[in-house]
C-alpha cells in the first residue's frame, strides 16, 4: 500500500480497488489458513481413529487367534480322549470275548465232568452190586454143627479182603513216575509225560476233560488206575 501511495501515478479509484484486492486476499488466506487448521485437525483425528480402530483390530485379531488356539487345542483334545476311549472299548471288548470263551470251555468242561462222575457213580453202583451178588454165597448161613459155625466165620470175614485186594494193584496217577505209567500201562512216553504234567487229578475222568489222552486210551487203563492220595 505504501508503495502504491508512494507512485503518486496510481489514481484513487485504482487505490481503492487495490486495498479492497488485498482485503479479499487476506480474508482468502485467513479462510485458507482456517481450512487448513480444521483439516489439519481432522486428520489428527483420523489419526487417533485409526490408531484406536488399529488397536481394537489387533486386539480383536489376539481374541480369535487364542479362540482358534483354544478351540484347536479342545479339538485335539476331544480327538485325544476319543481315541483313548475307542481303545478302552476295544479292548474290553476283547476281554469280553475272552471271558465269554472261558466261560463257554469251562462250562463244557463242568458238563464233563458231570457227565464222568455220573457215569462213574454208576460204575461204582453196579460193582457195588456185582461184588454183594459176589460175597452173598459166602455169607449164606451153613447147617448147624458142632464146630462148622466156628469154621465158617473165618471164611466170610476174608471174602471182603479177597474182593479189594485188586485194588492193591491199581497205578496211582497221581504220583507214578512217567516210567511206571509206560511200563505199567502200556501207553507211549509223551502221554505218559502229559499225564504228569497235568497233576493233580480229583477223578479219573479229568484225564479225558482236561484233554490229557485221547478217550479210547482212557477206556483201556481206566481200570487200572487211581487217583486215591
Amino acid at each position: 500500500m505504501s508503495a502504491i501511495a508512494v507512485s503518486g501515478c496510481v489514481t484513487e479509484k485504482k487505490y481503492h480497488e487495490a486495498l479492497a484486492d488485498a482485503d479479499a486476499t487476506r480474508g482468502e488466506l485467513e479462510r485458507a489458513r482456517a481450512q487448513k487448521n480444521a483439516l489439519e485437525q481432522q486428520v489428527k483425528t483420523l489419526k487417533d481413529l485409526n490408531a484406536k480402530f488399529g488397536s481394537e483390530s489387533q486386539i480383536a485379531r489376539d481374541e480369535l487367534q487364542r479362540i482358534q488356539h483354544g478351540r484347536d487345542k479342545e479339538r485335539d483334545t476331544i480327538e485325544v480322549r476319543t481315541k483313548e476311549l475307542e481303545d478302552k472299548v476295544k479292548q474290553l471288548t476283547a476281554q469280553n470275548r475272552n471271558v465269554k470263551q472261558e466261560y463257554e470251555e469251562a462250562r463244557r468242561h463242568n458238563e464233563q465232568l458231570k457227565a464222568l462222575v455220573a457215569r462213574y457213580q454208576k460204575e461204582m453202583k453196579e460193582r457195588s452190586r456185582s461184588l454183594s451178588s459176589s460175597m452173598e454165597p459166602t455169607k449164606a448161613p451153613a447147617p448147624f454143627s458142632g464146630g462148622g459155625a466156628s469154621q465158617s466165620k473165618p471164611a466170610s470175614a476174608a471174602a471182603p479182603f479177597e474182593a479189594t485186594a485188586p485194588a492193591a494193584s491199581l497205578l496211582n496217577i497221581n504220583k507214578a513216575p512217567s516210567a511206571d505209567l509206560v511200563l505199567t500201562l502200556g501207553i507211549s512216553q509223551d502221554v505218559a509225560e502229559r499225564i504228569v504234567s497235568n497233576r493233580p487229578y480229583r477223578v479219573k475222568g479229568e484225564l479225558v476233560a482236561k484233554n490229557v489222552v485221547p478217550k479210547d486210551v482212557f477206556d483201556d487203563i481206566k481200570d487200572r488206575i487211581t487217583v486215591s492220595p
